[in-house]
């Protein structure tokens, strides 16, 4: 398996109409079609109606949900890894973005004082937001009814959601800036490694070729920078997506233990509650 270039996220170049301030995309699509990793000089503000999995931004690695939105500056990588069992009736996902460039800012706090205070405080972010409560409601409602509007209209919501995602104190950071050097880049390519393949076998051989190193500076490398061993690790983000199918779907324990990479149920059960110091049955009906 060739490695590839973790160091170098692509560039994702977003054409913006001559008359249009941002770009408004509603997709509606198969989980493969989703772009992969990847970075922008502009702004995007990504809400997720249907589907869920884990996402990497910037050094973070978590499982997201339907409903989420969050907020990412430019220049930080990201990458949404969806889950193949939580599709529509069509096997596919959704999501509304919005991607606005800095300039568009720059226009908006440079001509109207009113939204200098907005834009200042919008363009001090250097990390990924994810929103929550309030603000997470009238985002997912605005970003919602724009489909149906104007040009104009749009506008004017874009104006307001900027007055949102300014003022908001309901978020939490969920990316940070990437630190430029080889060792984080290596470890982010081990993230996507585990994230496209957890579900089957993985031997150290493989994960170790896959960023171009062997077997024995693999090991040592991944427990340098992580505390742990890749095994570890691995079983920790497997626990971490067996807890959002015992949530999210009611699946059998013993399909979850499988679809999550294990081989075994009682193997699953004892890493699961070491973990998380309870069952996975227990861990249902609490979160039920």
């Amino acid at each position: 398996m060739k490695p590839i270039d973790a160091e170098n996220p692509k560039y994702c170049h977003n054409e913006f109409s001559p008359d249009k301030s941002f770009i408004y995309d509603h997709v509606h699509i198969r989980a493969d079609e989703q772009i992969t990793f990847h970075q922008s000089i502009d702004w995007e503000l990504s809400y997720i109606i249907k589907g869920s999995g884990t996402r990497l931004i910037g050094e973070q690695m978590t499982t997201f949900k339907s409903g989420e939105i969050i907020l990412i500056p430019p220049h930080l990588p990201h990458g949404w890894y969806f889950n193949n069992y939580d599709q529509d009736d069509q096997g596919k996902i959704e999501n509304i973005t919005i991607l606005f460039p800095e300039a568009l800012l720059n226009r908006l706090g440079g001509q109207f004082p009113e939204a200098a205070r907005d834009v200042l405080q919008i363009k001090k972010n250097h990390d990924a937001i994810c929103f929550e409560g309030e603000t997470r409601n009238q985002l997912q409602h605005i970003l919602v009814a724009m489909q149906q509007k104007t040009d104009l209209e749009q506008l004017s919501y874009f104006l307001k959601i900027v007055d949102l995602i300014a003022s908001s104190k309901q978020s939490a950071v969920v990316g940070s800036a990437v630190r430029q050097n080889k060792s984080e880049a290596k470890i982010r390519e081990v993230y996507r490694f585990m994230i496209t393949n957890y579900q089957r076998t993985i031997s150290l051989n493989e994960v170790a070729q896959h960023i171009g190193m062997n077997r024995s500076s693999f090991c040592s490398f991944y427990k340098r920078e992580k505390g742990k061993s890749f095994f570890a690790g691995l079983n920790e983000y497997r626990i971490d997506c067996s807890c959002m199918m015992l949530r999210e779907t009611s699946m059998p324990i013993a399909d979850i233990c499988y679809t999550t990479g294990f081989n075994d149920v009682p193997h699953f059960n004892r890493t699961f509650k070491r973990l998380k110091g309870q069952t996975p049955n227990a861990y249902r009906h609490q979160k039920a």
